[in-house]
Formats: C-alpha cells, sequence, structure tokens
C-alpha cells in the first residue's frame, strides 16, 4: 500500500467520523430509506404508498432518448414548470419496482432533477412532481432494445 493513499483514506474515516459524532451527518440522510415505495411492485401501490393522485401537467418536462439502445443506463432529465415544487419522482411503468428515484426540492432551488435509470423493456418513463398538497405528471415512452434490468 501506498503511503499517500493510505493517508487519503485516514484522513477521509476521519472526517466521516466527525461528522457523524457531531450529528451532522446521520445514516438515514446517506443511504435511502428501505421499504415503501421502493419497494412496490406495481405502479399504482407506489402511488399508493407515496400517497399521490396526480394529474396531467404540460408544465412538467421529461429529457429522455426515444430509443435507448442500453436498458442499464438511460438518462433522464426531469424539469418542473410547476411553482414551488418541492419533490420529483421519476416512475418506470414497466419495471419490476417501478419508482426509480425521489428527489427532494429545497426552498429556492429550481426544481430540475437528472439522473440515469435502469429499464428493463420498452415502458413509459413517469414523472410527477409535488407542490403543495398537489402532485402533476408527465410521461414518455421510452423503447429499449437491450434490457438493463435482468434482461
Amino acid at each position: 500500500m501506498k503511503r499517500r493513499t493510505f493517508l487519503q483514506g485516514t484522513l477521509a474515516a476521519s472526517a466521516a467520523g466527525l461528522a457523524v459524532s457531531a450529528g451532522l451527518l446521520t445514516p438515514s440522510m446517506v443511504m435511502a430509506e428501505g421499504g415503501g415505495a421502493f419497494d412496490a411492485k406495481t405502479m399504482e401501490d407506489a402511488l399508493k404508498t407515496m400517497a399521490l393522485t396526480p394529474e396531467d401537467s404540460a408544465d412538467i418536462k421529461i429529457k429522455a432518448p426515444e430509443i435507448a439502445e442500453n436498458g442499464a443506463v438511460v438518462p433522464v432529465t426531469v424539469t418542473s414548470g410547476v411553482a414551488g415544487t418541492t419533490e420529483i419522482s421519476i416512475f418506470v411503468d414497466g419495471n419490476p419496482t417501478p419508482l426509480a428515484a425521489t428527489f427532494i426540492m429545497g426552498e429556492g432551488t429550481q426544481p430540475e432533477a437528472s439522473t440515469r435509470i435502469k429499464m428493463g423493456k420498452t415502458a413509459n418513463v413517469v414523472a410527477i412532481a409535488k407542490a403543495g398538497e398537489k402532485s402533476y405528471t408527465a410521461k414518455q415512452e421510452v423503447k429499449v432494445t437491450i434490457g438493463g434490468c435482468g434482461g
């Protein structure tokens, strides 16, 4: 082991330990919470768990490829034009677990989320933006040529 690599690892571990002991960093802040909507097997169950009944909106924009050559890495960007958006969730209605990601927006942030998702087959990518007590949705079909969820 090289000395420089050892020192960098030791410093990183020390910094993380200090942050945890000071209460600045908790495991729930770093890791996704288990259970709930991420474990739902259908889109309806995920929406029910999240207590969402979204209505269609032209203010939600999804930027995703029409054809994804590899379903293991599909880039998706969601932008919300709805004022007061506090949360953006991305679903894939054809996946074994439809909820792909949820982003919590801080106050004053631009409501935009970008990530890469896995898709097992051709399906709709559904974006839901939550603003106050209401939720809004848009969807876009993405055709997958090589599956990413075990395909």
